[in-house]
């Protein structure tokens, strides 16, 4: 006789664990609703840590001359963040690091007289503040530079420590899964539910509501479900890393004659302390259709000609392609805002892309009005999936894979003397 599958019943459960997963995971938890969340790799792991840690408020946005669409959308994510850092926020990063409290914005030439003008104006006030010669960072201060220099409200966080802190809060939530031994269906009646094979048995799990936030990984789950809406589009970039010896770090866009920023540089550390700068931009779009080798170059020439006096020789170079996931727009526009809709064919399905690292409290907060438009309430208790799945791990940086550390003196010696039968 065949024993029936083991059903457990949530409020919420999440598939997909990026910054955006886990951001939805606290607040639905911290709302009282049951949650667990379900990842198929590591945490944070492709797009979540692949960014650069940037908390803007849209200023780089506003390149022509004017407020967007886009800039205005997330105005007020740096004070929503900052709040939440200091434990004052609807989620507590309290143990997320901060790598700084503001970015730069430097031109390698002067600035045209339209923008100058805009960022000079009341409505950029306390948004961007022109820097005085002697504020400038240490990679700018040299006699040789002769550009503009302002600087932005916008903050950098360390991804690595986002994750984990997200994760610490809601422990115990969030399981890795093996897709080759685990399926989602969906009913006659349009309701899905996951079923999963493990050597405790099978096990159906059942949510008042799925939740997709897998990034470009949502469109393979609604296809599997033989489901097409909400659509997806993909923005291919290819970032530049460099490890590098000089002592200082620096994040800042450098500005150039496009809507986007020249080059962007935000700066990173290895597990051994070493530096790396992580590099995008419209380096990063140009890159998306070039070599590694032919990105590389560019981004040599590049640093070459905005910051010649920084040696950079001896520095180590490595790219990383990814693909940034967005809900499908009109003649694949960006979108402003962050994405959360119903998927069409299923009724116990919602499908998101806070599109932007910054924007993960904003999808957040449209599940939670989906929610209680559709009188979804905390109905089932918290419950545990240990018996059948582990916890999901901590993603590694890019640049730890791209950087991996040398051998140790102890592990050196340790291969040299193994003896034949070591495993």
């Amino acid at each position: 006789m065949s024993i029936p599958p083991h059903e457990i019943h949530l409020d919420i459960a999440i598939i997909g664990g990026g910054v955006a997963g886990l951001w939805l995971a606290n607040r639905t938890k911290s709302a009282g609703f049951s949650v667990a969340l379900f990842e198929s790799n590591a945490l944070g792991s492709d797009q979540t840590l692949a960014s650069q840690g940037m908390i803007h408020g849209g200023m780089k946005y506003t390149l022509a001359g004017t407020l967007t669409g886009a800039s205005e959308a997330i105005a007020d994510m740096p004070k929503h963040w900052r709040a939440c850092l200091c434990g004052e926020g609807d989620v507590d990063l309290r143990h997320t690091r901060i790598l700084s409290d503001h970015f730069f914005m430097w031109s390698g030439d002067d600035l045209g007289s339209k923008i100058t003008s805009f960022f000079a104006s009341k409505i950029t006030r306390g948004r961007v503040d022109a820097v005085h010669p002697d504020r400038r960072p240490p990679l700018l201060r040299h006699k040789d530079f002769a550009g503009s220099l302002y600087r932005l409200e916008d903050l950098v966080i360390d991804t690595p420590s986002l994750v984990a802190n997200l994760a610490n809060n809601i422990d115990g939530c969030c399981y890795q899964i093996d897709w080759q031994q685990a399926q989602l269906q969906r009913d006659s009646s349009g309701k899905i539910h996951l079923k999963i094979a493990a050597t405790a048995g099978e096990l159906c799990i059942y949510a008042q509501r799925f939740i997709f936030t897998a990034g470009k990984g949502n469109a393979q789950l609604l296809a599997e479900l033989g489901l097409e809406q909400p659509a997806m589009q993909l923005r291919p970039l290819q970032q530049v890393m460099v490890k590098h010896q000089h002592p200082f770090d620096f994040y800042g866009h450098c500005l150039g004659r496009e809507a986007t920023p020249r080059l962007t540089i935000s700066s990173h550390r290895l597990p051994d302390g070493a530096s790396v700068w992580y590099l995008g931009g419209s380096l990063a779009e140009k890159g998306a259709s070039m070599t590694p080798e032919a990105l590389v170059e560019l981004a040599q020439q590049e640093l070459q000609e905005l910051i010649p006096w920084v040696n950079m020789e001896g520095a180590e170079w490595a790219c990383l392609p990814i693909d940034r996931a967005e809900p499908r727009q009109p003649d694949f526009a960006r979108p402003d805002n962050a994405f959360v809709a119903p998927a069409t064919g299923a009724n116990n399905l919602l499908v998101g892309w806070p599109t932007k690292l910054t924007l993960a409290p904003n999808l957040a907060n449209q599940v939670l009005a989906l929610l209680t438009g559709n009188r979804i309430t905390p109905t089932h208790p918290q419950v545990s999936v240990r018996d059948w799945l582990p916890l999901a791990p901590l993603a590694k940086t890019p640049w730890e894979h791209a950087f991996p550390p040398a051998l140790s003196a102890e592990d050196s010696l340790a291969l040299r003397f193994r003896e034949p039968d070591d495993e």
